[in-house]
């Protein structure tokens, strides 16, 4: 049958999104597939940091550690910019509103959410932090829902529910003998990290209404750095872990190469919500959580467990459902 005119035009652009939307996809998973990279050599570099006394392994360190990961990774993106001829951009969207928004962005996620997120780590071990994290997706999707008016399908919701359950399933681990008499602060500030994240993804998508994800990665990067560098660390002696840390330069080299990934990951994850959604976005890269696991047992031979297995393949699905309609995959032999 001959389509006229308009129906041919909405069939174009049907097929325009569509591509569009699996573009976001492939940006969401590759997104996940980088955090967890950083996730792993952050880890490493860690590990290498000169022991500087109980109080300082308790705040100092992990803090200093996500003020360089934040910058390193804003200095890497900076570099990427001004090579594309993108630096006045950056100043240019500084000056305006949805620069702003990045910037209060940029202030959930990073000063709010990174530091929780390490201090989690700290203070609960990685095994209940990667836990509560790996419930952003679902605060970003409610909120998304309310401020941002954006649909979530039932097979969405599904989706994301299967992947938390998934990285609930890998990072639970009983905590063995006595608890760090921490533990649940550290619990409150993984919490803190997931509430920042969700919020900074929906604040960064009504940034970008006008902004390049390119440019409003980079602000939000240097953002965040920048001001765990001035507000906090002063107050918990950062300024003395990262003093230690310049002069090691096998040290700093890995700090360098975590920042990297930290900023390819997150530039794919803001590109990514701004093409398929939010929902979609966070679900996709909440993948890091997989990611991570299997990196650590190739890279640094934790133990493949069970619950790796089961949780891996449920993380997987469910990214799966979120990304994929499966009725329409088989009806048409291609990806809804």
């Amino acid at each position: 049958m001959k389509l006229s005119g308009n129906q041919t035009a909405l069939a174009m652009k049907g097929k325009l999104d569509a591509q569009f939307d699996r573009k976001g996809v492939l940006i969401g998973l590759f997104s996940g597939g980088t955090w967890g990279i950083n996730n792993v050599v952050l880890g490493i570099a860690l590990t290498l940091v000169p022991a500087l006394g109980d109080n300082a392994a308790l705040y100092a360190i992990p803090l200093a550690a996500a003020c360089m990961n934040d910058t390193l990774a804003g200095l890497w993106l900076l570099i990427y910019n001004g090579w594309a001829g993108r630096f006045q951009e950056i100043i240019r969207s500084l000056k305006t509103v949805p620069g702003l928004m990045v910037c209060v962005a940029a202030l959930l996620g990073g000063p709010i959410a990174n530091s929780g997120y390490l201090l989690g780590i700290s203070m609960a071990g990685p095994a209940y932090a990667l836990t509560i994290t790996a419930l952003y997706p679902v605060v970003g999707a409610i909120l998304s829902r309310i401020f941002l008016k954006q649909h979530i399908l039932p097979r969405v919701w599904a989706g994301m529910l299967l992947s938390v359950i998934g990285a609930i399933i890998i990072s639970y681990v009983p905590p063995e003998g006595t608890t760090s008499e921490n533990f649940y602060l550290g619990l409150m500030f993984a919490s803190l990290a997931a509430l920042g994240w969700g919020a900074e993804a929906v604040l960064a998508v009504f940034g970008m209404s006008m902004i390049d994800p390119k440019i409003a990665i980079n602000i939000r990067e240097l953002t965040s750095g920048l001001c765990i560098a001035i507000f906090i660390l002063p107050f918990v002696g950062g300024w003395a872990v990262i003093s230690q840390i310049v002069v090691l330069p096998e040290t700093f080299g890995i700090f360098a190469v975590a920042g990297l990934a930290a900023g390819v990951s997150y530039l794919a994850w803001y590109t990514a919500n701004s093409k398929c959604g939010v929902a979609k976005g966070m679900a996709l890269n909440g993948t890091y959580v997989m990611w991570g696991v299997i990196l650590s047992v190739v890279f640094m031979s934790a133990e493949l467990t069970q619950n790796l297995v089961i949780g891996s393949m449920l993380v997987l699905i469910g990214a799966t459902l979120v990304a994929i309609n499966p009725k329409e995959f088989f009806q048409k032999g291609g990806v809804a």
